[in-house]
């Protein structure tokens, strides 16, 4: 089915990706800020915040599909406060008749119990976090979804997608709009959302670099990602034709964690496909433009060009 593709940016969206991060606790071995902003958040946070933060933990991930959704339709409500102001405010009634054509199964009780749970912890979070990296990440955003919607006109969108997403190719997928955004919380991995017609995909890209001598965070995700044997092995075993996890631990005789851990960090570095159908359907293969890339990298960084 052929889909539509457009750019959305807003610091909503990296507020609620960071606070998923800290809130949960999920996904940090994958992720460039690892356990760090767990570490720093716990020493930083007054105990009675922590407390509150801690119920969160056992809330269902399902409840980010709907936030992410009401930053999705957000509309005026462009900047953070304004924005937890309106679903602060707002009746249950509007914004689960607001969510339900994306989210047909949500139930006003849900709606409301995500309205209460959420809308004072993110609060929280704004005022003890993210309101100190916002203005350092806002250009970066803008600028990065600026330059995507510049190619919109000139890509296709499933080139577009899989370039902006490194390696992100949707197979058939139902939904007939692809909305992606920009994020750094949880770079380098993609986050999605599955609705009623609507995929929201977030891309991850990088903070610039520093200091011009280090080697930049892209080349050291890639040769760490093919320093080990088994991860060229699993690159050259899935050369031929998509794959899903399921049937590459089958085939292989390997646990199927062990293996979503050394994909991870493959796909992480740009050396894998995510071949996507639904939610729950995800295949991998090798990407080609990830050696060229590898090379670009390696000799810029050395200076051979």
């Amino acid at each position: 089915m052929k889909y539509k593709v457009s750019i959305d940016v807003s610091m909503v969206y990296e507020l609620l990706g960071s606070f998923m991060i800290y809130a949960t606790r999920k996904w940090t071995d994958n992720l460039d800020i690892g356990k760090q902003l767990i570490t720093e958040m716990d020493e930083r946070l007054p105990q009675p915040v922590r407390v509150q933060f801690s119920r969160a933990r056992s809330w269902p991930l399902a409840d980010y599909d709907v936030l992410y959704a009401l930053i999705m339709l957000r509309g005026e409500h462009l900047e953070i406060p304004d924005f937890l102001n309106w679903i602060e405010t707002s009746a249950v009634e509007e914004l689960h008749d607001l969510l339900q054509p994306h989210l047909p199964s949500l139930s006003r009780d849900e709606t409301s119990r995500i309205r209460e749970n959420y809308t004072p912890l993110m609060k929280l979070w704004h005022e003890h976090y993210f309101s100190e990296v916002e203005p350092d990440l806002y250009q970066l955003l803008e600028d990065d979804a600026e330059e995507k919607r510049m190619l919109l006109p000139k890509m296709d969108d499933e080139n577009l997608i899989e370039y902006a997403s490194s390696g992100v190719i949707l197979d058939d997928v139902p939904q007939e709009n692809v909305v992606l955004f920009p994020g750094t919380h949880f770079r380098p991995i993609n986050t999605y959302c599955f609705y009623e017609n609507v995929l929201l995909l977030q891309y991850p890209i990088d903070i610039p670099e520093e200091e011009e001598d280090e080697p930049p965070v892209v080349l050291l995700r890639m040769t760490e990602a093919l320093a080990d044997p088994k991860r060229l092995r699993l690159l050259r075993y899935i050369a031929d034709e998509p794959k899903a996890v399921s049937e590459m631990a089958s085939e292989l005789g390997q646990p199927y964690e062990e293996l979503m851990h050394h994909l991870m960090i493959l796909r992480a570095a740009g050396l894998l496909r995510s071949h996507l159908k639904s939610e729950n359907n995800e295949r991998f293969s090798l990407r080609p433009d990830g050696a060229a890339e590898l090379q670009m990298f390696l000799e810029t960084y050395i200076r051979l060009s």
